[in-house]
């Protein structure tokens, strides 16, 4: 699967007044009636225990440059929303991430053992998309990327 690039981005909730979040890779979009979308966590990430327990969770679409907050809530024992992480309570208290390039809130939906991680389905609930200019944080070949704007590319080619 490390040939396969995807987006990366960062889950959040408040659980007990308590910020948690990790880092994810397998971020989907299911549906659009109902808007639901989808992550997968390994059931033995250290984190998910505490996240189970939130009804209510964010995922932060990280952008390009964005390669130190992916790998700070990948990290095991690390205090992800101490500084340098800059955030702020959203729609219904789930922690946002400053400097994503788009915020959405979902309601649990779902959640469901396969294989050895969950299956993790969120309905959205609230969006916020900036006008960012900058391309998706991507994962391919175990490191971070991400890809040239069109933009960047028809520059190129004058």
């Amino acid at each position: 699967m490390r040939h396969h690039p995807a987006g990366v981005v960062v889950i959040t909730a408040d659980v007990g007044g308590r910020p948690v979040g990790l880092t994810a890779t397998s971020f989907t979009s299911v549906s659009l009636h109902p808007p639901l979308v989808s992550f997968y966590v390994a059931d033995s990430s250290t984190t998910w225990p505490t996240l189970r327990r939130a009804g209510v969770f964010g995922v932060q679409l990280l952008g390009a440059g964005q390669e130190d907050v992916a790998t700070r809530f990948a990290s095991r024992g690390a205090d992800r929303f101490a500084p340098p992480t800059v955030w702020s309570p959203g729609p219904d208290g789930v922690p946002l991430l400053d400097g994503a390039v788009a915020h959405l809130v979902c309601a649990r939906h779902d959640a469901r053992m396969v294989g050895d991680h969950w299956l993790v389905v969120g309905e959205v609930t609230h969006t916020l998309v900036l006008a960012d200019p900058r391309p998706p944080l991507l994962y391919h070949r175990g490191g971070f990327t991400t890809v040239a704007s069109r933009e960047a590319e028809h520059h190129r080619e004058r």
